[in-house]
């Protein structure tokens, strides 16, 4: 199985970056959420994008590309 994840993923790190986002949405679409907070409602995540928009406005520094990554990482081994 993993030599076919890895073929796949090489065939997708082939495309250019838009056809990779999409994949990578629709890929997500098929997980079903595992935690409180992906249960949240369309008004609670502009709650949410709202305020970390003015947290990064009034520079409070927020997670690393790297830390975010392994964050992401982990959560996905874990399933």
């Amino acid at each position: 199985m993993a030599s076919t994840i890895d073929r796949v993923l090489e065939e997708a790190r082939r495309l250019s970056p838009e056809p990779r986002a999409e994949l990578v949405r629709e890929l997500l679409a098929t997980l079903d959420p595992d935690t409180p907070s992906e249960h949240r409602t369309e008004a609670e995540w502009i709650a949410e994008v709202e305020q970390r928009a003015r947290a990064a406005l009034a520079g409070t520094p927020g997670v690393s590309w790297a830390e975010a990554r392994a964050q992401i990482q982990n959560r996905l081994s874990s399933r």
